[in-house]
């Protein structure tokens, strides 16, 4: 349910990418025996796709516009790539940038002189005072909420606050004991054994008040209510208190733990700002671009901190205003670099998959994320330990917490299908700009992720769900962006030149979204293809021509025409009809593009050039006049609707359809299409009064001689109505639009 099938071949049968994600190797001391056990079934399905008929390219591109990514797509004002104009009908693939090299490019560096952004707690030993003042000083939170646990730190003496790491809940802890006034305050160490945590309020202490950040647990060392217990008797006999945080994963055994809600970014921002010398320039400071958008990212308390900072150097003049806008985009990146350099005692490598596979699969279904992250952790596992089974848990953390480590939310949305659209649990990143600094993090900063990365993103190719298939590619273009010639050896080439035409396919969508995201040298590549031997490279330049085509029509079309004539010339008596096919969907692919206009008049310039072009030109012609709006079977037809409008303002359209339309129906070898296209629109015309008025406009002009009228007279006197009925009643009036003889 996360995607639709190809309407144009049979459902797949073979086994979905979730289903081998928990699936043991058989025989872990032997890989090759495994690996070839795996690969039986996978050359049987590339066997039997062989011989199914491959998605058209208008459905192919109708799944990548439902399933792109929110930053490979318009949204909101944000073009890169998705629905364009035609006339004001959303359905055609415009290009655009999505976040500019700043992003996709090298990573940005900017050195501040500041200090404490990620400095850790104070491991053991006694706060200074003037550390609390100074907290107390900026803290910002809900006092009704900082009432409700003082009450219950003063009666308990002993408070677990459990919370997301960076999320203030260390701040808060002291603030809390500074506003009991237990002080001195003294940290524990974070290691402390749950059951030595009384042994450590000694008679000789003389403070009162302690904080223990970030206690380690574990399965076989939980935190129990028994500890706390003998703590607070400890605690009662010294008139002192304890605040104990632990994360979300943290394990916990009959201790009532209080959540901590961090308080919103806006307002620890402003009590910093007014707590330092910008005081009195807080107020045009918050109103600063660049202050609007960090706050709208939800980003860090930590990182607010920082940025409090910043502001206020660059209020006494010290820091560029560029400094200031950059800022927010380094602190994701330090945030990324942190979730991968970090070990296994802070983020699990089942964890760390997670985060990649949402990366890829961003705004997406959870359940469809979760379950690809599984595989690429059990491939991630083999390439740290190929000896070792691959272990995936059944059951693992809580998606809350999981969301909550990745900066992720949830949100309910409709998902494209089969069966239209299906309103679905997503996830998606808080920073959309998150999913493209952490896969070039990951491609640049850590090859050695790299065989487990391609592995996955293969497996991902071959899925019989159109969502996945789309995910991979969009996640393969970033690769190339960061790196196109690893990425084009690696992964696009291998696709490219497979038998398996999903993986062609994929390999299309890949080159697609990496020329829309400003991947350089993309047309380049297609052009060498296209010219090349290799009749599978030359199947992907020609898809992709008709995707990347509107950005540079006349050097598309140019490539098309040459294309068409050399198969022409190769085999001028076999000729390759699959891709004369293809070649003509791209045409029409052209033709029903941001680029129509231009699309159209290399049509009617070029069209009787030579035989091989003649063909490809009607045949895309025909190929767009058979597309209505919303691909509905009653649709308004696109090229009628264009038609329509260009009347009006007489421009090439007006003069250019009704050309091609008579080129179609006095060609032989287009005429049966073109009239079956014809009686289609006579259909739809007897449920629409706006396309009857259309085509009542259209048809005058396709009658210059006696044959062209004698051809439209008949189709309208003999077709046959739906279900084998008589004309239908529009046919009639039709009838009486034809110029007489």
């Amino acid at each position: 349910m996360n995607g639709r099938p190809e309407p144009d071949s049979p459902r797949p049968t073979t086994a979905s990418a979730g289903g081998a994600a928990a699936a043991p190797e058989p025989k872990p001391a032997e890989p090759a025996a495994a690996e070839a056990q795996q690969a039986a079934p996978a050359a049987a399905g590339a066997a039997a796709e062989e011989r199914e008929q491959p998605q058209n390219a208008w459905s192919a591109r109708r799944d990548l516009i439902d399933h792109s990514p929110r930053t490979m797509n318009f949204n909101g004002g944000s073009p890169s790539f998705g629905g364009s104009l035609v006339g004001g009908n959303q359905h055609g693939v415009s290009g655009g940038r999505v976040t500019g090299d700043v992003i996709m490019g090298t990573k940005t560096e900017i050195h501040y002189a500041i200090a404490g952004y990620s400095a850790p707690a104070s491991a053991s030993g006694e706060i200074p005072r003037t550390t609390l003042d100074r907290l107390a000083a900026t803290f910002a939170a809900d006092e009704e909420v900082m009432a409700e646990l003082l009450e219950r730190l003063r009666r308990d003496r002993v408070l677990v606050l459990s919370g997301a790491r960076f999320t203030g809940r260390r701040t808060a802890a002291l603030m809390l004991l500074h506003r009991l006034a237990a002080a001195p305050v003294r940290a524990l160490v974070s290691d402390t054994g749950p059951s030595s945590l009384a042994e450590q309020f000694a008679a000789e202490e003389q403070a009162r008040g302690y904080v223990l950040c970030d206690l380690v647990t574990r399965r076989d060392r939980p935190l129990r209510e028994p500890h706390l217990l003998a703590a607070k008797d400890r605690l009662a006999e010294r008139n002192a208190y304890l605040v104990v945080t632990v994360g979300p994963t943290a394990v916990l055994e009959d201790v009532p733990a209080v959540e901590w809600r961090p308080p919103a970014a806006a307002e620890v921002l402003r009590a910093h700002l007014d707590a330092g010398p910008a005081q009195e320039t807080a107020a045009k400071l918050l109103d600063l671009p660049a202050v609007t958008e960090f706050l709208e990212r939800g980003h860090q308390l930590r990182e607010v901190a920082v940025f409090a900072q910043l502001l206020t150097g660059h209020a006494a003049g010290s820091v560029t205003e560029d400094d200031v806008s950059q800022f927010s985009l380094l602190s994701l990146e330090h945030q990324v670099q942190e979730w991968f350099e970090e070990d296994e005692s802070a983020i699990h490598l089942r964890d760390k998959a997670f985060l990649v596979a949402l990366a890829a699969f961003d705004g997406g279904p959870y359940a469809l994320t979760a379950e690809l992250s599984d595989l690429l952790y059990r491939f991630l596992q083999e390439t740290e330990n190929p000896a070792r089974v691959p272990e995936v848990p059944v059951f693992g953390t809580h998606i809350g917490k999981r969301l909550r480590l990745a900066r992720a939310e949830r949100f309910e949305d409709d998902e494209h299908t089969e069966w239209g659209l299906v309103l679905q649990q997503k996830a998606r990143f808080r920073d959309e700009r998150a999913s493209l600094v952490l896969l070039r993090e990951l491609w640049t900063g850590h090859p050695s992720a790299r065989p487990a990365l391609i592995k996955w993103l293969r497996q991902l190719a071959d899925d019989g769900r159109p969502l996945v298939r789309t995910r991979a590619a969009s996640t393969v273009a970033i690769l190339a962006r960061t790196d196109l010639p690893s990425a084009m050896a690696l992964v696009i080439e291998p696709w490219a030149t497979s038998q398996r035409f999903r993986q062609r396919l994929v390999a299309v969508n890949s080159l697609t979204f990496a020329h829309l995201i400003g991947t350089p040298n993309i047309p380049r590549i297609l052009d060498a293809w296209c010219e090349g031997d290799d009749a599978r490279l030359r199947w992907v330049a020609v898809r992709s021509y008709g995707l990347i085509g509107p950005e540079r029509p006349a050097e598309a079309m140019a490539a098309l025409r040459g294309a068409v004539r050399r198969l022409y010339d190769d085999k001028p008596d076999d000729l390759d009809e699959a891709m004369a096919g293809e070649l003509a969907e791209a045409v029409e692919l052209l033709l029903l593009s941001p680029a129509s206009d231009q699309v159209l008049a290399e049509l009617r310039e070029h069209l009787d050039r030579d035989r091989a072009v003649h063909d490809l030109a009607l045949a895309g012609f025909v190929n767009a006049c058979r597309r209505t709006e919303d691909d509905e079977r009653y649709g308004t037809p696109l090229v009628l609707a264009w038609y329509a409008r260009a009347v009006p303002e007489r421009d090439t359209a007006a003069r250019g359809i009704p050309h091609l339309w008579r080129a179609a129906l006095a060609d032989p070898r287009a005429t049966r299409h073109a009239l079956d296209v014809l009686r289609d629109w006579v259909l739809i015309a007897d449920r629409a009064g706006a396309t009857e008025w259309a085509l009542a406009a259209l048809l005058p002009t396709l009658v210059t001689t006696p044959a062209e009228h004698q051809r439209l007279s008949h189709l309208l006197r003999t077709m046959p109505g739906e279900d084998g009925n008589p004309p239908p009643p529009v046919a009639a009036r039709l009838l009486t639009t034809l110029p007489t003889r």
